[in-house]
């Protein structure tokens, strides 16, 4: 797993993110079906009656959310607010620093992180820390989370 993966899972909550799976709209896995049994060992099915369907206006008003929610894309703000709230809001710059950004979702931020971050991405300069790679990572981690299906505001992007 990628660090730009680990970013990734922990805005938009998959794999039990900061707020457990799909809080913020993120995708959950598919449930699996169970194994399929040899066909010598399935028991015939027992005769039922036919039920009536429910129309589809009808249904729980709580899976109808939860459909919506599925299809709505992850607000990157409002994550990264919401966790920024969880944890009392620590005197963290998360919106203009790839470091700041990393520890508030509880992520290695030192500098061999930030190269390995830099060679997922494809930057090109020197990977030393400066300045100007760390706010080459966050503009590009947000285009990317963004390429991801995510949105993000212009103002997290420049």
């Amino acid at each position: 797993m990628g660090v730009f993966g680990s970013i990734k899972r922990a805005i938009f909550g998959e794999g039990g993110g900061p707020f457990g799976d799909n809080y913020f709209g993120g995708k959950k896995d598919a449930p699996q079906a169970p194994a399929a049994q040899p066909q010598a060992t399935r028991p015939a099915p027992a005769p039922q009656a036919p039920r009536p369907q429910a129309p589809a206006q009808q249904q729980a008003p709580a899976q109808q959310q939860t459909s919506q929610q599925a299809q709505q894309p992850v607000d990157v703000e409002q994550a990264l607010t919401r966790i920024a709230e969880s944890k009392g809001n620590p005197n963290l710059n998360w919106r203009t620093s790839i470091v700041d950004l990393m520890k508030l979702l509880d992520l290695d931020s030192s500098l061999d992180n930030r190269k390995e971050l830099a060679t997922e991405l494809g930057y090109t300069g020197e990977k030393n820390g400066s300045a100007e790679m760390n706010i080459w990572l966050h503009r590009r981690v947000m285009q990317e989370l963004e390429k991801n299906g995510a949105r993000v505001p212009a103002s997290l992007k420049d």
